[in-house]
Formats: structure tokens, C-alpha cells, sequence
């Protein structure tokens, strides 16, 4: 059974919700990521106070806090199926001649289908009329 683990910062800012102050704001939004990250399989595992240090200026440095929420998983093992064979029986298949298909070089033009630079681009779509859009 293989596990994989998704770490998150916890939420330091919460949304607004009616009726909602102080501790009980904060626990909303805890709920909301956890019942989140669970709809998606992962199960809650720890909360860790992690330091990071950052710098401060063009010398110093700080210890800044984090709060991480830990969560887990099962990884499904994929069905381990032994690889197929091809087989042996069957004829491989013929080869394609290509000498006796007719190619058609797209790349080379004849001097006829050269248009003149000085006639106007025929239109994309010449069923449709053109249409005032205004923004």
C-alpha cells in the first residue's frame, strides 16, 4: 500500500461569513479546506509549525513561523497485468509500395493559381454578410 502526502499552508485569511467572529470564523474556514482537500480523497493527518528562514534586507535574515496542515492518501495500485506478446502466428503486416500511389506536391504551385497581389483576399466565410458589432 503506497501513500502520498499533500502539504498546505493554513488558512491565515477567512472570508466573511454572516453571523461568524473571531475563533468561530477561523474554524469555518479550516472545515471548508479540509471538507475540500477529503472531496478530493485526501485524509487529514497533522498540523506542523515549520520555521522558514527569509531574509530581511539586503544582509539579515528572520525566522518566520508556518503553519502547515498534513494531509494523506492511498495511492491505487495499478493491477499488475503481464505484458502482451504479440502473436507468433499472425502474419506481419505487408509493406505499403509508395511507387504505386499517386503523391500530390502541395508545396509546388503551377503559375496559374498564383494570385495577383493586387486583388482583394477572398473572404473566410463568403456566405455570410458582414455584421456591426458594437463593444
Amino acid at each position: 500500500m503506497k501513500t502520498e502526502y499533500k502539504v498546505v499552508p493554513a488558512p491565515e485569511k477567512t472570508r466573511k461569513v454572516k453571523g461568524l467572529k473571531g475563533a468561530a470564523l477561523f474554524a469555518n474556514a479550516m472545515e471548508e479546506l479540509m471538507n475540500d482537500l477529503a472531496a478530493e480523497g485526501w485524509q487529514y493527518l497533522r498540523a506542523d509549525t515549520l520555521p522558514q528562514e527569509e531574509r530581511s534586507g539586503l544582509t539579515s535574515r528572520t525566522t518566520t513561523y508556518r503553519n502547515l496542515l498534513v494531509f494523506q492518501r492511498v495511492i491505487a495500485e495499478e493491477a499488475k497485468v503481464p505484458p502482451t506478446r504479440p502473436d507468433p502466428a499472425a502474419p506481419p503486416p505487408a509493406p505499403r509500395d509508395v511507387a504505386d500511389e499517386e503523391v500530390e506536391n502541395i508545396w509546388q504551385s503551377s503559375d496559374d493559381e498564383t494570385p495577383d497581389p493586387s486583388d482583394p483576399p477572398e473572404p473566410l466565410f463568403p456566405d455570410r454578410q458582414r455584421q456591426r458589432v458594437d463593444l
